[in-house]
C-alpha cells in the first residue's frame, strides 16, 4: 500500500495589516487557487483550510502578524493596568 504524501503548497502572501496599516509578507501553506476560493466564498477559513496555523489564518484574513498581535495585546494589557 502506497502512503499518501503530504502536498507541499506554499506561497508568499503580502497583506496590509488592519491593525497598524503596515505591509508584511508571510509564507502560507496555500495555493493561489485556494486563496482565491477563500476570498470568493463566505466560508470560515478554519473549516476550509484546517491545516493552517491560527497565526496563518489570522494573517490571511487581516494581515496581522503574530509579532504585531503580541505587541498590540501587551500594549492593551499595560493600558488597562493603568486604569
Amino acid at each position: 500500500m502506497q502512503e499518501k504524501s503530504r502536498r507541499v503548497a506554499s506561497m508568499k502572501l503580502t497583506k496590509t495589516s488592519l491593525l497598524s496599516g503596515r505591509t508584511a509578507t508571510r509564507d502560507v501553506d496555500l495555493t493561489e487557487e485556494e486563496l482565491e476560493a477563500y476570498y470568493a466564498s463566505d466560508g470560515l477559513i478554519q473549516h476550509m483550510y484546517p491545516r493552517l496555523s491560527p497565526e496563518d489564518r489570522e494573517f490571511v484574513m487581516t494581515g496581522i502578524t503574530p509579532e504585531e498581535w503580541h505587541a498590540f495585546c501587551a500594549a492593551e494589557s499595560s493600558s488597562s493596568d493603568r486604569e
